[in-house]
């Protein structure tokens, strides 16, 4: 399993051709206490840099960006009913969706660990 992020604080593993995505722990820091996400539809098909989901906190709300194209195949029904996990876990239990991977020459624009800890300094 390869982690990835995007410059848009998003993270997602991939596991074959299924990624699994959420906000990084410097977006939920950033955010603060997160009271309701928004996820996409199963099925939906959102292409790189589209907005994928929504996270709200009491300080703000954040478009969560797609960091891959993909469709859409799972959404993390625990995250909807208690959005406070994309604080106490959000690289874990807090992952956003899962989708299939349609073009995965795309993950190679996307940073590395050590290339988004450069990024958010």
């Amino acid at each position: 399993m390869t982690t990835y992020f995007s410059e848009e604080h998003v993270w997602l593993t991939v596991e074959g051709q299924i990624a699994t995505v959420g906000i990084t722990v410097h977006a939920q820091e950033a955010l603060g206490d997160v009271v309701f996400v928004d996820l996409p539809a199963v099925g939906a098909n959102i292409a790189q840099g589209a907005v994928a989901g929504v996270v709200e906190s009491v300080k703000a709300a954040s478009d969560v960006f797609m960091p891959i194209t993909g469709v859409v195949v799972e959404v993390n029904e625990t995250l909807r009913n208690d959005p406070s996990l994309a604080n106490s876990d959000p690289m874990g239990a807090a992952w956003f969706f899962k989708a299939n991977i349609s073009q995965s020459a795309e993950l190679a624009g996307l940073l590395n660990g050590s290339d988004y800890q450069k990024l958010i300094g």
